[in-house]
């Protein structure tokens, strides 16, 4: 990846409001010219979701989310058949008296977030979010779209991509994905990122907070993170606490007093809070 063409993604994903280390940004380069699914993993809040739903903006893309479960199946991610509409389809051929045809015509069709990923004239980034929440069945039957973007309907055929996806791929690693998945993507972990890069995303996101400010706050999300609480805080819930301190701030609040009112933004068990409460001096060290 030329330097070129490092900061002119930078400066893209910059102008929608996402900073990226190098790391990510080779990885989004590789995962485009490659023609590769991305896959992102990394603990929760560090801004995995955020780099498809930046990117579709970038690239003038509709942005499209399939959100991961337990239980996720086809009829929910791929397809399904409108069957009442079926129905009266049938029962109107008998009632004119004429035979039945088209019972499996694109009339009927609901498409589901991968079919219509592939169908989109215009391309598409396609997130699918959280993967490590569905079933291993489910990572099975992605495998055909992730290496060809192309799925089997038994009553359609072969669906090919009109304009292949970007795939976007996240896990939080609850569980391990299988090989046969990660043979099929680019893989790239997003860490928490140092305490510099996260003081520039805090400035960009709650652009009212002062430098020192944002570095005392972020002084204390990372105290915090030593700690090693039950849910160590992301970008997501720095940003949040920010917002909430900077608020209480112009109303009167005392900073200190600012940051330990708005606690419940950082942290989001009760564990944690007392944890917090009880090294609220190594936590609010600089405050």
């Amino acid at each position: 990846m030329s330097r070129a063409d490092r900061l002119a993604l930078a400066g893209d994903l910059e102008r929608e409001g996402y900073l990226a280390d190098d790391g990510l940004l080779t990885a989004i380069h590789l995962a485009r010219r490659l023609g590769l699914p991305l896959l992102l993993e990394g603990e929760p809040g560090v801004g995995k979701t955020d780099v498809a739903a930046v990117l579709a903006r970038v690239l003038h893309r509709e942005f499209i989310r399939l959100q991961c479960y337990e239980g996720l199946d086809a009829s929910h991610a791929l397809y399904e058949w409108d069957y009442p509409k079926q129905l009266l389809h049938l029962r109107l051929a008998e009632v004119e008296g004429r035979r039945t045809e088209g019972l499996f015509d694109d009339q009927f069709l609901l498409q589901r977030p991968l079919l219509r990923a592939l169908r989109a004239e215009g391309g598409v980034v396609l997130l699918i979010d959280e993967i490590d929440r569905a079933d291993s069945e489910f990572e099975a039957f992605l495998l055909e779209f992730l290496s060809d973007f192309q799925v089997t309907i038994p009553e359609v055929g072969t669906v090919r991509a009109v304009v292949p996806p970007v795939v976007i791929l996240t896990s939080n690693r609850t569980r391990e994905l299988h090989d046969a998945l990660k043979r099929r993507c680019l893989y790239h972990w997003i860490p928490y990122p140092d305490a510099d890069r996260e003081r520039a995303i805090i400035r960009a996101k709650a652009p009212d907070l002062d430098e020192r400010s944002a570095a005392r706050l972020i002084d204390a999300v990372n105290a915090v993170r030593d700690l090693a609480p039950v849910k160590r805080p992301g970008i997501a819930e720095s940003i949040a606490w920010a917002r909430g301190v900077q608020l209480l701030s112009d109303e009167g609040c005392d900073w200190f007093e600012a940051m330990r009112r708005s606690l419940g933004l950082l942290v989001k068990y009760e564990e944690d809070i007392v944890l917090v409460e009880a090294h609220r001096e190594e936590v609010f060290a600089g405050s």
